[in-house]
């Protein structure tokens, strides 16, 4: 018999024969402890143990992953050959009302689909809120199973999933599996491991009158609904999958906004949350995929089917979303661009392995990352070292596409080439005010991908603080050095631009890399690290012109959440009557204000002799 399948109560039952010859032999034993401590082991413990064991096995069956299976498609196989569009772009003159997408690392046409009408986005609101009714009802344990099943799917297809990323993003397997996989996995399981706790009703003191001291409060978290999220390209399978994860773990129903650029990935990316959900028995279209051109995009947003609205993107943009939100008086979470720097101390004793983590955290996925590094601020005893080190390993960068080539691949692709010539101006801008441009600057020019949206690393030293470059969210593979006389001018550096979304820090002294992490206007900030913030599942958000609002982590469940707040009575014997002096009609004005003021008094006062008097007076004025 597997353990799996004992009854706890089968268990006590046939064994009571056991337990009583076992107890019997220890009554007439010579060697009492030892005896003693077998008979608790065999007659407690172990009985324990099971049943201990089978709850949670139990558990585990109710959630266990369901297998699901779907076809890749074509474009992410390997080997694949797709016709070339000349010219590139997600536009076609002659069908304005299709979305053409293609690989911004080949420029292979990878297919075309219908935006949405005003017509086909009231279609998918609906059926979604008509399906967020029954998923409402589901419990924790039901949501938890979905969950499961997802992250078991994303750890057997991993390669399926990056090619498809990679196939419509342009970057490199590399890049994807630790932006797209390896975040996922990690939002699936944090909320798996602490969801249901996270959103567990939130008991709170009640108030502080000792008058009103029979009452309980607290708070119940309930879904909004409907909750939207409107998406950027950078990052398409997390992106997508983070809000979907959190929106109906809540009991939420979700509608994702992708960007065009990034359509046809997203139609595989959201038939896997859907046929996940269908296979654990419930209704697919409470995941719903909407994507429009911008001019639909106002009458998307001022929906008012929607209850929430996460937006991932640029502040232009956000001034837009927001504006169509109003009208409907939706809440709005921005999560905006960044201008993030990594301050790096003179106690720093491995310079070699914080430039590994700068190279990382400035062109993974080409630079195109919202709490990528956008500025070195380092200290004079490292800041040389660190421009020699950088300025070697950046020139030997290789662009590519990996999933086409078989050489190795550092760097992919940028997503499209519309701000080409906007980088290559505000470089040429630094250099004439004084930077000195050491590798990179200009579009790359790739022999086998001519159609490719490539730009070189590009590295700038000697910025100053108030150039353009040094004060603008660049969104590309360019990496810009700021020397700093001290701290406190790394620190004054930092907090120069109107972005306030994400820090690093590094020093051998973790007092002063919290000094300098204290006086950070950020939303979030790495000591030592980066952007492990974002892995930790903390909130995440920035501050000034970076957005405002939190999603990820407990703060970000509860935000997608009505927190309803519930005061009750804690013994039936004691509820709320209105005393007589207060009671409508009022007989005696001045007997009523004597009471209130009393009770003011009795309930708040700084000293307890005041206190102590108005308890008088309010029992004289009570009747």
């Amino acid at each position: 018999m597997v353990l799996s399948q004992i009854n706890p109560s089968n268990f006590f039952i046939s064994n009571l024969s056991l337990l009583d010859s076992i107890w019997n032999h220890v009554l007439n034993s010579q060697n009492l402890p030892v005896e003693i401590s077998i008979s608790f082991l065999v007659t407690v413990v172990l009985p324990i143990s099971f049943a201990f064991y089978y709850k949670l096995n139990s558990n585990y069956r109710l959630e266990r992953p369901v297998k699901i299976e779907l076809n890749t498609p074509e474009a992410a196989k390997p080997h694949w050959k797709g016709k070339r569009l000349f010219p590139v772009s997600i536009r076609n003159q002659d069908d304005p009302n299709y979305i053409q997408c293609y690989c911004p690392a080949t420029g292979q046409f990878l297919g075309k689909y219908k935006s949405f009408s005003k017509e086909d986005i009231d279609k998918s609101i609906n059926n979604c809120q008509n399906a967020q009714l029954k998923w409402l009802k589901t419990s924790f344990q039901q949501r938890r199973k979905v969950l499961r099943t997802l992250n078991q799917f994303i750890c057997d297809h991993q390669s399926e999933i990056v090619r498809v990323a990679c196939r419509d993003s342009g970057k490199t397997m590399v890049d994807a599996s630790m932006g797209e996989i390896l975040v996922t996995l990690e939002k699936i399981n944090w909320i798996l491991q602490n969801g249901e706790k996270s959103l567990s009703i939130s008991s709170r003191p009640g108030p502080s009158n000792l008058f009103m001291k029979y009452k309980e409060a607290e708070v119940r978290y309930e879904p909004l609904g409907v909750v939207a999220a409107l998406i950027s390209w950078n990052y398409p399978f997390h992106n997508l999958m983070g809000p979907i994860v959190a929106s109906i773990f809540t009991g939420n129903g979700c509608i994702i906004k992708c960007s065009e650029q990034v359509f046809w990935s997203s139609t595989y990316f959201i038939s896997i949350v859907q046929a996940a959900l269908q296979k654990c028995g419930h209704d697919p279209n409470i995941v719903q995929l909407v994507c429009c051109w911008p001019e639909e995009a106002d009458y998307f947003t001022s929906h008012p089917g929607l209850s929430h609205i996460t937006f991932i993107g640029s502040k232009p943009v956000a001034h837009k979303v927001i504006n169509a939100a109003g009208k409907s008086l939706t809440p709005v979470v921005l999560e905006l661009g960044g201008k993030d720097s990594i301050i790096v101390c003179d106690d720093v004793k491995d310079i070699e392995s914080v430039a590994s983590i700068i190279l990382r955290g400035t062109f993974q996925s080409s630079g195109q990352n919202c709490i990528g590094i956008e500025r070195v601020i380092a200290l004079p005893r490292v800041y040389d070292q660190l421009v020699k080190i950088l300025s070697k390993r950046i020139k030997e960068l290789r662009l590519g596409s990996d999933i086409d080539q078989l050489e190795d691949i550092d760097m992919g692709a940028i997503i499209t080439d519309a701000r080409f010539d906007t980088l290559e101006k505000i470089i040429s801008n630094a250099v004439d005010q004084g930077a000195k441009l050491l590798a990179g600057g200009k579009k790359f020019h790739h022999p086998n991908y001519p159609q490719g949206h490539y730009f070189q690393p590009t590295l700038l030293v000697d910025v100053d603080a108030s150039m353009d470059i040094a004060q603008n969210e660049i969104f590309g593979p360019v990496l810009t050095m700021i020397k700093a006389n001290d701290v406190e001018e790394a620190i004054s550096i930092t907090n120069s631009t109107e972005y306030g979304l994400g820090a690093s820090v590094f020093s051998n002294d973790f007092k002063l890399g919290n000094y300098i992490a204290n006086n950070l206007v950020t939303g979030n900030v790495s000591i030592n690290d980066f952007a492990t913030f974002y892995l930790c599942q903390l909130p995440f958000g920035g501050v000034k012109k970076s957005g405002y609002g939190k999603f990820g982590g407990e703060e970000g469940l509860r935000g997608l959440c009505n927190a309803k707040s519930v005061c009750y009575d804690k013994y039936p014997f004691i509820h709320t009557t209105i005393p007589p002096p207060v009671d409508y009609p009022i007989k005696d004005e001045k007997k009523a204000w004597l009471f209130v003021k009393s009770l003011n008094k009795s309930g708040y006062d700084n000293s307890l002799w005041e206190r102590f008097k108005a308890v008088f007076t309010l029992a004289k004025n009570c009747s």
